[in-house]
């Protein structure tokens, strides 16, 4: 189907809209994007095998 994602839709509850707005101009400084750096934070959470600990970026 054409509108049909090819990964499912994770719904993240309880984070304010400044907070998302900022973690998306971070990702995009970082040359990245916020679903890639949250799967990087949980896959190194979680003790995937080569998993790093994702780096903050320098403060602004």
């Amino acid at each position: 189907m054409a509108n049909q994602h090819k990964h499912p839709v994770r719904g993240l509850r309880g984070i304010d809209d400044q907070l998302w707005r900022d973690f998306e101009t971070a990702t995009q400084q970082a040359g990245t994007d916020r679903s890639a750096e949250l799967r990087r934070f949980m896959e190194w959470y979680v003790g995937r095998p080569g998993a790093e600990q994702p780096t903050k970026p320098p403060a602004a």
